[in-house]
C-alpha cells in the first residue's frame, strides 16, 4: 500500500479529519488525486459556519472583576466586555482603525474638535437605540478622579455637546491626531443612559449578550439576534472559563471539554501541538513584558541603580528558555517593530553585568539586595523570569529575590502598590495611547510613577503634530528617553499563542492589538460544523 493509499484509507476509516488529509496530500504532491468533490467540500469548510456553544480558557481573571467598564482588572473582563459591549471605533485584524458604533468619525478644523456621528437604529441589548446622550454619559464615566484605563484620554475632552440624537462633538485640550483611537478601548464601551444614569448592569451593543457572570471563574455568553455588524457572531453561545492551572487547560483541549485555550506555555507549545485533534498557532503582537518599579522610592529614584537593573537581565537568555524564541528582545520602551513610529535607530541593550555593576558603583552601593514580585497568573513563565533574572544579575552583585504571589489580586494588591513586581501588557495601537496610558504624568495607569519633563512635553507635542516626519523624530525620541531614564526594565515582546481543537476556525488574519484576536475572537471565529 503506498502512502498516498494509506492516507485515504486512514481518512475512510475516520483516523484524521478532512482537512488533515487535503494537507498531507499536498505534501505529498499528491493533491490533483485528491476527489474534486472532497476539494469543494473543503472550500466550503472554510466559509464561516453558524452554530455550536465555544469553550474558552484564560488565565486572567480575579474575584474584583466586574461589568463596569471603568473598573478594569484582568484580561477576563476586557476579553468580556469587547464580546458584549461595543465602542465608537474597533481596530480591525490588520491593525486600522474602522467605525463601529460611529459610521463617521471627522476633524472639525484641526485635530482638536472631532465630531463623531452614530449608526442609525442600533440597539442595546435591552431593546433602547443608541444614542448622543448614552455616549457622552459613558465617556463622562472616565473623567475626573475616575478610576478608568483611559481617564488620562477621557480628561483632554473638555466639552462634549450632542448634535441630535446621532452626533456628538467633542472639543479638546490640544490636538490629538489619533483622537478616534482611544474610542476603541473597552474601558469606553458605551451603555445605555436614562438622562445622567448610566446602566453598568452588563447590557451593552455588542455581538452576544450576557447570560451569566460569576467573577473571577466564569461567563456564559449568546448571539446577540439584532446585532448590528453583519457576516460576524457566528456561534450560537460560549463560555468563558478562568483556568489558571496550565495542566487543567492542557487536559482540557486534549480530552475535548474546552475548544479555545490562551496563554499557552510557549515551553511546551510544540508538545502540545502534536496531540490529537490539538492545534497550536501564535500571532506576533505588541505585547511587552515588564518589571515597573516605583521610581519615586528608593533605590529606584537613583537612575544608575535603574540602569544597574536594566544591564543585569540576560533577555535573549529569557527569551529562549522562556518564551522558547516565540517573541523578540525588549529595548525597555513599550513601542514594538508594529507600530508605525518604531524606532529602528535604537542599539538593542545587552546583557553586561560589569557594566551594571559600574552604575551599581556610581549609586555608591556595593551590592544591592531587592524582592521582585510575581505571579504565574500574569502570563505562563512570570515567576520563573524571576528567577532566571536572579540568576543573571548575580554577576552584577544584585540580589534579587523572586517572591511568588497569588493570581487573585495581584492587579489590585501587588501592581503599582509593591516596590517591584512583574507586569505585561498588550500593547496599544498607537504610540501616544500606549506612552499616555503606561508612561506620562497625566495617567493613573503609570506603572512606574515615571515623570520626566522633557518626555511629557514632547508626548503632547507629539499628539498634536500633524507633521508626519517631525512626529516620527518626536516618537523616537521618547522611546530613547523612555528607554534610558524609565524605571522599568522591558525586556521582551511576547507572541500570543493559543492552542485550539482542530474543528475551531478563523479568519486569515489575526489580530495582534490584544490577545484572543483583538478580544474579538467569539465574535470573529467559527466552528467547521462538518469536520470529520
Amino acid at each position: 500500500m503506498s502512502s498516498f493509499e494509506y492516507l485515504q484509507r486512514s481518512f475512510v476509516e475516520g483516523r484524521i479529519n478532512r482537512r488533515t488529509f487535503i494537507n498531507r496530500a499536498a505534501t505529498m504532491g499528491a493533491l490533483a488525486a485528491v476527489p474534486t468533490g472532497l476539494l469543494a467540500q473543503q472550500a466550503k469548510a472554510d466559509a464561516p459556519q453558524k452554530g455550536g456553544h465555544l469553550r474558552i480558557a484564560t488565565v486572567q481573571g480575579s474575584s474584583t472583576d466586574g461589568l463596569d467598564p471603568t473598573t478594569l482588572s484582568s484580561g477576563f473582563v476586557n476579553f468580556l466586555w469587547y464580546t458584549a459591549y461595543s465602542q465608537l471605533t474597533e481596530v480591525n485584524a490588520e491593525g486600522q482603525l474602522e467605525p463601529l458604533l460611529a459610521e463617521s468619525y471627522e476633524p472639525m478644523g484641526g485635530p482638536d474638535k472631532w465630531m463623531f456621528t452614530l449608526r442609525k437604529d442600533v440597539e442595546f441589548h435591552n431593546g433602547k437605540t443608541v444614542d448622543s446622550n448614552d455616549v457622552i454619559q459613558s465617556v463622562l464615566r472616565s473623567q475626573g478622579d475616575s478610576a478608568s484605563a483611559m481617564a488620562s484620554f477621557a480628561n483632554t475632552i473638555t466639552e462634549m455637546k450632542a448634535d441630535g440624537d446621532d452626533k456628538i462633538i467633542f472639543t479638546l485640550d490640544g490636538g490629538n491626531a489619533d483622537f478616534p483611537f482611544g474610542f476603541s478601548a473597552s474601558s469606553l464601551s458605551i451603555m445605555p443612559a436614562d438622562g445622567d444614569v448610566v446602566d453598568v448592569s452588563g447590557v451593552g451593543a455588542g455581538a452576544y449578550v450576557i447570560e451569566s457572570f460569576e467573577p473571577g471563574l466564569s461567563a456564559i455568553v449568546k448571539r446577540n439576534p439584532n446585532y448590528f455588524m453583519p457576516g460576524v457572531a457566528h456561534f450560537d453561545s460560549a463560555e468563558m472559563l478562568v483556568i489558571a492551572d496550565a495542566n487543567a487547560r492542557t487536559n482540557g483541549l486534549v480530552t475535548d471539554a474546552l475548544d479555545i485555550s490562551g496563554d499557552i506555555d510557549a515551553k511546551t507549545a510544540d508538545l502540545l501541538g502534536q496531540q490529537a485533534g490539538v492545534k497550536v498557532e501564535d500571532t506576533a503582537s505588541t505585547q511587552h513584558y515588564t518589571f515597573p518599579m516605583r521610581g519615586p522610592d528608593a533605590p529606584y529614584n537613583d537612575n544608575n541603580v535603574r540602569m544597574a537593573l536594566k544591564l543585569a537581565i540576560d533577555r535573549e537568555q529569557i527569551l529562549d528558555r522562556i518564551l522558547a524564541g516565540r517573541g523578540s528582545l525588549g529595548n525597555d520602551h513599550p513601542i514594538s517593530p508594529a507600530n508605525r513610529f518604531f524606532n529602528d535607530e535604537l542599539p538593542q541593550r545587552a546583557y553586561d553585568p560589569e557594566k551594571a555593576n559600574w552604575y551599581l558603583r556610581q549609586a555608591g552601593l556595593d551590592s544591592l539586595d531587592v524582592e521582585l514580585i510575581a505571579s504565574d497568573g500574569l502570563y505562563a513563565g512570570a515567576v520563573d523570569s524571576t528567577v532566571l533574572y536572579a540568576e543573571q544579575a548575580a554577576a552584577a552583585g544584585i540580589n534579587i529575590t523572586p517572591v511568588r504571589a497569588p493570581a487573585d489580586g495581584y492587579w489590585s494588591d501587588v501592581w503599582m502598590q509593591a516596590p517591584w513586581s512583574a507586569s505585561y501588557w498588550s500593547g496599544r495601537p498607537t504610540e501616544d495611547w500606549m506612552f499616555t496610558q503606561g508612561y506620562s504624568d497625566e495617567s493613573n495607569w503609570n506603572e512606574s510613577y515615571w515623570d520626566n519633563p522633557e518626555f511629557n512635553t514632547l508626548l503632547r507635542e507629539a499628539r498634536a503634530e500633524l507633521d508626519f516626519d517631525k512626529r516620527k523624530d518626536m516618537y523616537f525620541e521618547m522611546q530613547a528617553i523612555c528607554r534610558d531614564d524609565c524605571p522599568s526594565v522591558i525586556h521582551l515582546f511576547a507572541n500570543h499563542i493559543l492552542a485550539t481543537r482542530e474543528n475551531v476556525r478563523h479568519p486569515e488574519h489575526v489580530a495582534g492589538n490584544w490577545e484572543f484576536d483583538g478580544y474579538k475572537l467569539i465574535e470573529r471565529w467559527w466552528f467547521d460544523n462538518n469536520e470529520a
